[in-house]
């Protein structure tokens, strides 16, 4: 039997906990989702709003689940449990330990195939997206091979091993941006792109702009599955809560505006519709790739590339699930990675299996009818909409209820100041986001999800 606080660990630095905090913010949403929903949104308009929702929503909710974690020194269940025991609000730290275990499950699948797509380019390999994903001896040893890989990060802690792979691995992941950025933006017709992406026209902005905005700028920083709260509370108590915390949210942000740069030019260079969807990154643009000079090579480093978000995000979902074992059911890492990872997979291997390869789970249209449930047909689609919008919108929600009004902005704002030279004026600001703004915005998400799948 482990000893948790010794399993528990604490980050070495704050830059350390700033690249992991960063890295489970970006992932797979700053390169597949923003430039997608930009590009169905009208483009700079959006990014203009996108921006505001970040600073005005996101990094209040943001400082909330860092304070709550850093508080209790605690899993997002345990913190909970700390400040109301025996509570049903329990319930709302499970949530975020169920959703950390449901959205690793699928999004490692996804990330398996980000990986497959770097030896695809190399190895010029014309299997078409739709038989890629379909074939069980390519989508499954992919999908095992980035939950080792994770696991394998996970394995070390939280210092020797999520903070010492980020260091790695996102300064890595910024000079592969910064080389595709130079190679997208010196395309001939690039300049198309460019003002599509930079020149906003407000005439564009309609309600549904500005809840899309909402929704990706929340989701896009991993707010709402206890993440944050789980490496917070591996924050000393003399770190500044509110400089971390705003660059993260600030990393996180520069990524994806910098995806959008590596993205549109090239998509305007070539003629093709920055409205593909969900399609852009996995069939339009390896599309763009090979219509370049040195296209493969090229089209490796951006798979590479999301491989390596894909993994900081990875990580951070597993860890939220291991520390709960670490803090409530006292097991060691080792056993928690273990027993995880194995649960993972046996749960994911549905979803591996759901986009042609098993028939009836590519289309469960005979358990839930013609409609499908929530609007989704195959079982992958089905457990992001249930885990990666709703659980999500619905933890989030329940979580800045909870800072609010059930632990009080008093004490959340104690510990805010812990270790901070925030003024009082900035503080009494952040207590009526966090207690008025926050929920409902959040609540308005909910709606609008709620909306999409029901039409």
């Amino acid at each position: 039997m482990a000893t948790p606080g010794a399993e528990r660990g604490q980050w070495g630095s704050r830059v350390g906990f700033i690249l992991a905090a960063a890295g489970s913010a970006v992932g797979l949403g700053n390169f597949w989702r923003f430039p997608y929903v930009t590009g169905q949104s009208g483009g700079a308009a959006f990014v203009v709003i996108y921006l505001a929702c970040v600073a005005l929503v996101c990094l209040p909710y943001l400082f909330a689940e860092l304070v709550l974690g850093r508080h209790t020194q605690k899993n997002p269940l345990g913190a909970i449990r700390t400040i109301r025991p025996g509570s049903p609000w329990v319930l709302v730290g499970g949530l975020c330990v169920l959703t950390g275990v449901f959205i690793l499950s699928y999004y490692a699948v996804i990330a398996g195939w980000t990986f497959g797509y770097i030896f695809k380019n190399l190895l010029f390999a014309h299997l078409d997206f739709g038989h890629f994903i379909a074939s069980p001896w390519i989508v499954v040893p992919l999908f095992a091979l980035f939950l080792g890989l994770t696991m394998l990060v996970v394995f070390g802690g939280v210092e020797e091993g999520i903070e010492r792979w980020s260091k790695v691995l996102m300064p890595l992941l910024i000079g592969l941006m910064i080389v595709l950025i130079v190679r997208s933006v010196t395309l001939p017709g690039a300049e198309k792109g460019l003002a599509f992406y930079l020149k906003p026209d407000f005439s564009k902005v309609t309600g549904e702009v500005i809840v899309a905005a909402l929704g990706q700028a929340f989701f896009s920083l991993s707010l709402g599955m206890g993440a944050m709260i789980t490496y917070g509370s591996y924050l000393s108590r003399h770190e500044d809560v509110v400089v971390a915390g705003s660059y993260v949210a600030l990393f996180d942000t520069l990524i994806a505006l910098m995806a959008g740069f590596m993205i549109f030019p090239a998509v305007f260079a070539t003629g093709h519709d920055p409205a593909s969807g969900p399609a852009l990154v996995f069939i339009v643009l390896p599309e763009i790739f090979q219509a370049l000079p040195l296209g493969n090579l090229i089209g490796a480093l951006f798979f590479l590339l999301l491989s390596i978000a894909a993994l900081t995000s990875t990580v951070s979902l597993l860890e939220v699930v291991v520390a709960y074992f670490v803090d409530e059911r006292r097991w060691s890492r080792k056993r928690s990675v273990w027993v995880v990872g194995a649960l993972t997979f046996l749960i994911g291997l549905p979803s591996a299996l759901s986009q042609g390869t098993v028939a009836g789970l590519s289309n469960m249209d005979w358990l839930f009818g013609a409609d499908g449930l929530l609007g989704q047909h195959d079982f992958l689609s089905i457990m992001d909409a249930i885990w990666g919008n709703l659980a999500l919108a619905l933890g989030a929600l329940l979580i800045s209820i909870f800072v609010g009004w059930v632990w009080g902005v008093d004490r959340a704002a104690e510990e805010l100041r812990q270790g901070s030279r925030v003024g009082p004026g900035l503080v009494r600001v952040w207590q009526f986001f966090i207690r008025y703004i926050c929920p409902v915005v959040i609540f308005i998400i909910l709606l609008n999800v709620f909306r999409g799948y029901l039409g």
